[in-house]
């Protein structure tokens, strides 16, 4: 299957440090992110998936290599640009729901509206609420809802300025089981039901299994993927990653790992 690329990565490296004491999060990384999907990154502790998101979501600068996101190549970029394009283009899901304590859930959801002063679609901010399931709820403040519930008004904020690209560090980890599988049904559905595109870390097997496509990290090189995974096929796969001594491609090197080919550099 062909997959437009969203957000694409060539040649990316994240080094930290220097001489015989530096660490390489990332070594050359070719990556594509499909328009309107739901990916998933995994790998095991200190793979550099979370550098990688970073990186693609201007968070954090590569040390070599070019990010380009919606067309716009963000590599380069000054602070303040990155900053503007965060704000407009980008949206952000964290582990910590980030929410304004003193604000109601409907005034931290638009908060990104609010300091952009730009006015909200009425229409899709009604249809990010629906599909959030908060209708009333929007006049309780975080304190006066349970996790769940203030992961997915993290999730409509994360939605709500019709973002590229919406990036979802392991949004999950702070969730029990129940609430957890509230946000990721979210997240998928707003994949299928609003067209948008998500980019998650996570470490857990059942959280991934609800993307629609798994990339696995192992010593900062993309190395394999999955498709429509399972819970079980995606530990089967981390499982082999774990056993490996050395993280040699499952690939053969100058491969890309695309919306639809499997490969590493």
């Amino acid at each position: 299957m062909s997959v437009v690329p969203i957000a694409t990565a060539r040649g990316l490296v994240k080094t930290y440090g220097d001489g015989d004491t530096a660490v390489h999060a990332l070594a050359e990384v070719d990556v594509d992110f499909g328009r309107g999907e739901f990916t998933a990154i995994m790998g095991p502790s200190g793979s550099g998936k979370s550098t990688l998101m970073h990186c693609m979501a201007g968070l954090d600068k590569a040390t070599a290599g070019v990010v380009t996101v919606d067309g716009v190549t963000i590599s380069g970029m000054k602070e303040k640009q990155l900053t503007r394009l965060r704000r407009t283009r980008l949206g952000f899901v964290f582990q910590a729901f980030n929410l304004v304590p003193t604000l109601t859930a409907l005034e931290n959801i638009t908060l990104p509206l609010d300091i952009a002063h730009q006015a909200a679609d009425k229409v899709h901010l009604d249809r990010v609420i629906a599909a959030v399931g908060l209708e009333g709820r929007l006049s309780h403040r975080p304190a006066e809802l349970s996790g769940g519930q203030q992961q997915r008004v993290a999730c409509a904020r994360a939605l709500v300025s019709k973002p590229a690209v919406i990036f979802a560090d392991e949004p999950t980890g702070n969730l029990d089981s129940t609430a957890a599988a509230e946000v990721l049904s979210f997240l998928r559905e707003s994949v299928q039901a609003l067209g948008q595109s998500v980019v998650m870390v996570t470490h857990d097997p059942v959280a991934a299994s609800y993307a629609q496509r798994v990339l696995f990290l192992a010593d900062g090189r993309l190395v394999s993927e999955l498709r429509e995974p399972t819970p079980q096929s995606v530990l089967d796969t981390l499982g082999a990653l774990t056993r490996r001594t050395s993280a040699k491609p499952m690939v053969s090197a100058g491969s890309t790992i695309g919306s639809g080919s499997v490969g590493v550099n």
